[in-house]
């Protein structure tokens, strides 16, 4: 394989406030497998296509948000290069000891210039219930709520969206598949390190930090349909969808866990490659970007986060 340096969005920490609620929620309606109740409260969690021992991690807090996005790189040799990258670049950069989360090695943080928390790690368990490796079946052998397959993506709010895509493509190495333009430059751009559609997605905004939502990918379209009957079923609150982006081209229902916290399910989307110029979007066209059935925002979407 080609792929070098950082290879896919690996875990995000989330904010909830209250645990058990989160963990009806993410188990029982997304699908999720628990992992693991750790000794300081954090409850890992992974979906069931993932090789990784985890994918998500929940910790209860005071507000709902995310702590940190984490992104697996190809080697160790890979942070100690990163570290000096990231330092040239002008950014602080900290450590984090191996075991801090169970089964992950060392990591390296740093605060990008949105105001997130983002880590690279090199090493993770593998899974003990992770996907068959001889004669496997599609699917699980029981389906639970959503169904996912696996942590997909992040989409972050925040200032700086200019500076953080110029650390992601000319320090991390990511693509720029798609971007919003505006005559005063980006306001939303959409990154990758693999040859996914995006692993992570920025919107300029003027609070630092700000999570929009974590993306869960389903393995067909009936699965989006699905989705919707669990969440009329279990009266989870809904943002928008069923429906389609024109930007990534994915299939896509946006709803809430009980802490605010937005999710996505979604699937489909163009394959993407490095030398694939980037496509670009003009304010005028949004509302199909975002909404290619609807060809309309909604306020909600664009203005909560946490």
């Amino acid at each position: 394989m080609a792929l070098t340096g950082v290879l896919r969005a690996g875990f995000v920490q989330i904010r909830v406030l209250d645990m058990e609620e989160a963990l009806t929620h993410y188990i029982d309606y997304v699908g999720l497998d628990e992992v693991e109740r750790a000794a300081d409260g954090r409850v890992y969690l992974k979906g069931y296509d993932e090789f990784d021992r985890h994918s998500i991690i929940l910790r209860e807090a005071d507000s709902p948000g995310m702590d940190a996005m984490g992104f697996k790189v190809a080697s160790d040799a890979d942070l100690d290069r990163f570290k000096a990258l990231i330092r040239e670049f002008g950014l602080e950069v900290d450590h984090v000891v191996a075991g801090e989360q169970p089964g992950v090695g060392r990591r390296i943080g740093f605060t990008i210039p949105t105001g997130h928390r983002i880590e690279l790690y090199a090493e993770i368990t593998l899974s003990e219930n992770g996907p068959a490796l001889e004669n496997p079946y599609v699917g699980r052998d029981v389906p639970r709520g959503m169904n996912v397959l696996a942590f997909d993506h992040c989409l972050l709010y925040g200032p700086g969206i200019s500076e953080a895509t110029r650390l992601f493509t000319e320090v991390l190495n990511f693509g720029l598949p798609e971007k919003i333009e505006t005559p005063d430059g980006a306001m939303a751009v959409w990154l990758t390190s693999s040859n996914k559609s995006h692993e992570v997605a920025f919107v300029e905004h003027k609070t630092p930090g700000k999570f929009h939502h974590a993306g869960f990918l389903l393995q067909s379209y009936h699965e989006v349909g699905h989705a919707a009957d669990v969440m009329t079923r279990f009266n989870i609150s809904r943002d928008i969808g069923p429906t389609r982006h024109g930007i990534t081209r994915g299939h896509t229902i946006y709803f809430f866990d009980p802490s605010g916290n937005r999710n996505e399910v979604y699937q489909g989307g163009y394959s993407y490659y490095p030398d694939h110029p980037t496509r670009v979007w003009t304010p005028d066209h949004l509302g199909r970007g975002i909404f290619y059935y609807e060809r309309e925002l909604n306020d909600r979407f664009l203005n909560v986060v946490t």
